[in-house]
């Protein structure tokens, strides 16, 4: 069995948070295999753990992927202060072609716009893709599951992820696709607080959640618990009507929003303070506007960071986007893109970011657990990934096994197989399998 049908039978995706199905990148020839151990997220810390329990791992997965696409350059981002990680990963790399490339610490360095530029001295295409430019970029996580795949046989059931923020002891835990968030908290000793919310993801670009019942999937990288009071709940709950009404009202054009836009200073037409116009204007003219939005990454640094009225032009760039969707309305702008003069000295500091979202007091080492969670149940999803939902093959009554395919993508379509992350009996097939532990 060749490389690709092995990942996609593996079930592996992209473990930094798309979901891409990994096997389809092993079909391209390229320059750089590009891994990305940048972590930018704020209190998130998977990854830089990851690296540094399993980094024969990671680098053999990148020599796999290296071999399967022609890879002329293998080099894995990494920040400079997860010097363990570094350590790590340059002991299991000697006398291979992986090399490191040490990052600065700054928001978003992960992108992957960004970190071909940092290390391919690439700039992808507007509207483009890392392969435009001969690059392939995978999370670090994917190239340890590429190695657990092909040398070991073993298919994606668990994920790694960081449990942090107001819990009483924050870690890095390895557990069963399918468990609630309730008892990841648990694991990291519970929350501290009566009531709290969750930042799944990353504070910047994640997804907010209050149901604790909520589950593990392939694309979850961390649990970050905050007081329903804290100031970035607080602004988030504001419905998208008010928070372009507060624009309408209060916005005076300063222009520092697009100024630190990553994606701006990377050279792309992307100038959220015009997209904050469109917000002022009658629909005759939201059009001319809302194009400077096509381009945004929803990054979220001009809401978060840069507008000093604290604003949301991260919304109103989305809600440009969503309209643009609506009339089938593609880019149209230059092509052609060069870097802004003064990106290297635009650079947002991640204890910056931090400080400015009371965040500092929320950052924690968050060391590698050893202890196992074992869920008495699990609900795994049939749709995490880009690409058709997985078809039941077990129905109620089944026993399975630990890894064994419990749904599959018809061969034709993009997606890949899911399977058990527990040994048990199949309770529910419906949008997710429902397995209960026996």
């Amino acid at each position: 069995m060749n490389i690709s049908d092995t990942l996609r039978n593996a079930g592996l995706v992209g473990a930094g948070g798309a979901g891409f199905p990994t096997y389809v990148k092993t079909k391209a020839e390229i320059d750089y295999l590009i891994g990305n151990g940048a972590e930018c997220e704020p209190l998130l810390h998977k990854d830089a753990r990851l690296m540094e329990a399993e980094a024969p791992r990671v680098v053999r997965g990148m020599q796999l992927m290296a071999e399967a696409t022609k890879a002329k350059n293998c080099v894995i981002g990494i920040k400079s202060k997860n010097q363990g990680a570094v350590d790590a990963i340059r002991a299991a790399a000697e006398g291979t072609n992986v090399t490191i490339h040490e990052l600065q610490d700054y928001y978003p360095a992960g992108d992957e716009y960004e970190l071909v530029h940092e290390i391919a001295k690439r700039l992808i295409p507007p509207k483009g893709i890392p392969l435009d430019v001969g690059c392939v970029t995978n999370n670090v996580e994917t190239f340890f599951n590429v190695a657990r795949a092909v040398d070991d046989g073993v298919p994606v059931t668990h994920k790694w992820l960081t449990i942090t923020g107001a819990v009483r002891e924050p870690i890095t835990a390895v557990v069963p696709i399918g468990t609630t968030f309730r008892e990841c908290i648990e694991l990291a000793g519970g929350s501290t607080l009566d009531e709290f919310q969750m930042s799944l993801n990353g504070i910047m670009m994640g997804q907010w959640e209050t149901d604790t019942e909520k589950r593990v999937t392939r694309t979850t990288g961390g649990i970050i618990v905050l007081p329903v009071d804290h100031h970035l709940m607080v602004r988030r709950s504001r419905e998208p009507a008010k928070m372009h009404q507060i624009g309408k009202s209060a916005c005076d054009q300063c222009t520092f929003c697009t100024e630190l836009c990553p994606r701006y200073l990377l050279g792309y037409d992307v100038q959220p303070h015009k997209v904050m116009r469109s917000l002022e204007f009658t629909l005759a003219g939201e059009a001319m506007w809302n194009k400077w939005a096509d381009l945004c990454c929803s990054c979220g640094l001009c809401t978060l960071y840069a507008c000093p009225e604290d604003l949301y032009p991260k919304e109103a760039c989305d809600r440009a986007k969503d309209d643009l969707r609506e009339r089938e309305d593609g880019w149209s702008g230059p092509m052609e893109v060069e870097a802004h003069p003064m990106k290297e000295y635009r650079k947002v500091p991640v204890k910056s970011l931090m400080k400015k979202l009371n965040l500092l007091k929320y950052e924690h080492h968050a060391p590698l657990t050893e202890k196992a969670l074992e869920p008495d149940m699990v609900r795994i999803p049939l749709k995490m990934h880009i690409g058709a939902p997985a078809q039941p093959v077990v129905a109620v009554g089944d026993r399975v096994q630990c890894g064994q395919p419990i749904a599959e993508t018809p061969a034709d379509a993009l997606g890949v197989t899911i399977h058990a992350s527990i040994d048990g009996v199949v309770s529910a097939v419906n949008g997710e399998i429902e397995i209960h532990r026996s």
